[in-house]
C-alpha cells in the first residue's frame, strides 16, 4: 500500500455550529477537502487506513458541514457542523471530555431540542408539538416559565429556582429556534459586548 505524504495531510478541528462545542480532530488531505465541499458531509483521510474517509458511512455519525474554514497559514481546516448522532466512535457527541463546565451542558441541550423538532414524533415529543404550534404559542409558555422564575425566586429555594431557571432557558431557547437564531449568534453579541470599554 502507498503511503500519503504526512505533509499532505492538514489536521481538521471539528466544532459543533450551533453550541460551539469542538468534537474532535481528524485529517484531510485535498481530495477529502474536495469531496466535502461537493457533498457537504465531513470527508477525511484514515491515516492508519490510508484512504478517504467518510465520516458516519458505517456508524450513521454523519457530520453535516455547515462550513469549512482554513486558518492563516493555510495549514490546517476547521468545519463547523451539525452532528445529529454524535462525533466520537464511542457513541459520545464529543471525542473531548464531557466533563466541562455548565456551557457543555447548556450545548447538549441545543443539540436534544434541536434533534427533538427535527425528527422526534409529536405523538412522544412535547418540544416536537409546542414547536409545531408556532412561534406564538412558544412564546406564551417563555411567558408562563418567566412567571414561575419570579415566583421561585421569591420563594427563596435554590432547588426550585434553578428547576424553573431551567425550564425558561428551555422555552426561551425554543422560541430562539422557531425564529432561526442559534447559539452562535447570541455568542457573536456577547463577545461584541465584552469588548466594548466597560461602563
Amino acid at each position: 500500500m502507498q503511503q500519503v505524504d504526512p505533509a499532505a495531510l492538514r489536521p481538521v478541528v471539528v466544532q459543533d455550529v450551533d453550541s460551539g462545542a469542538v468534537l474532535m480532530l481528524a485529517y484531510a488531505n485535498e481530495d477529502a477537502l474536495a469531496l466535502t465541499r461537493a457533498t457537504g458531509r465531513a470527508h477525511f483521510f484514515s491515516r492508519s487506513r490510508q484512504e478517504i474517509w467518510d465520516k458516519g458511512s458505517t456508524s450513521g455519525q454523519i457530520l453535516e458541514v455547515c462550513a469549512v474554514s482554513v486558518d492563516c497559514d493555510g495549514d490546517a481546516l476547521l468545519y463547523k457542523v451539525r452532528a445529529p448522532h454524535g462525533a466520537c466512535h464511542t457513541g459520545a457527541r464529543s471525542c473531548f471530555s464531557d466533563d466541562g463546565p455548565p456551557a457543555g451542558e447548556l450545548g447538549r441541550l441545543w443539540q436534544t431540542m434541536r434533534l427533538r423538532i427535527e425528527s422526534a414524533d409529536p405523538t412522544d415529543s412535547y418540544t416536537r408539538r409546542l414547536y409545531d404550534a408556532g412561534l406564538d404559542r412558544v412564546l406564551r409558555k417563555v411567558g408562563e416559565e418567566s412567571g414561575e422564575v419570579i415566583i421561585a425566586f421569591k420563594g427563596g429555594r435554590t432547588e426550585e429556582i434553578a428547576a424553573e431557571a431551567s425550564d425558561l432557558l428551555y422555552h426561551l431557547w425554543l422560541a430562539l429556534h422557531a425564529s432561526g437564531v442559534n447559539l452562535a449568534d447570541i455568542a457573536q453579541v456577547l463577545r461584541a459586548r465584552a469588548a466594548q470599554p466597560a461602563r
